[in-house]
């Protein structure tokens, strides 16, 4: 049996705030905004080049606005990724990697991976409410 994951449920307080942040701020596609009556709405937007969405909306969960952590945003140039993001007015946190990467111990150390391996280097940043996403290297490759 095959399990993939589809949707991630983001609590948001502000749909219209979220909807414009995850749009005009993070790149994310709008596949659909769906509000058949006042009392309910759902959004949902797919980051470039994923096959799972996230969806934030009215009535759609219990709970509290900016409850997710660390949801993974996986990129293969995190240089890159995060300049996009800081230019297009995002937080993102300072680039840092996992020391020592043979026998990691929780520590982490300032900037990228000498050697660019792959889950190795993390920056993260937080949405208007909250919500926390980790964006992660794999598959970097020098041009």
């Amino acid at each position: 049996m095959k399990f993939s994951v589809e949707v991630i449920t983001v609590p948001v307080s502000d749909v219209e705030r979220a909807l414009r942040f995850y749009v005009d701020q993070v790149g994310f596609a709008l596949d659909v905004d769906f509000s058949p009556n006042d009392a309910f709405r759902v959004v949902q937007l797919t980051p470039s080049g994923s096959g799972c969405s996230i969806q934030i909306g009215k009535a759609i969960t219990e709970a509290p606005a900016g409850s997710l952590r660390n949801a993974y945003l996986v990129v293969t140039d995190l240089e890159a990724a995060r300049r996009d993001l800081l230019e297009r007015g995002v937080q993102v946190s300072d680039i840092r990697h996992k020391t020592p990467i043979g026998a990691w111990d929780g520590g982490f150390a300032p900037g990228l991976d000498p050697a660019r391996g792959d889950y190795a280097s993390f920056a993260d940043f937080s949405d208007p409410d909250g919500n926390s996403w980790m964006l992660q290297e794999r598959g970097y490759r020098a041009d």
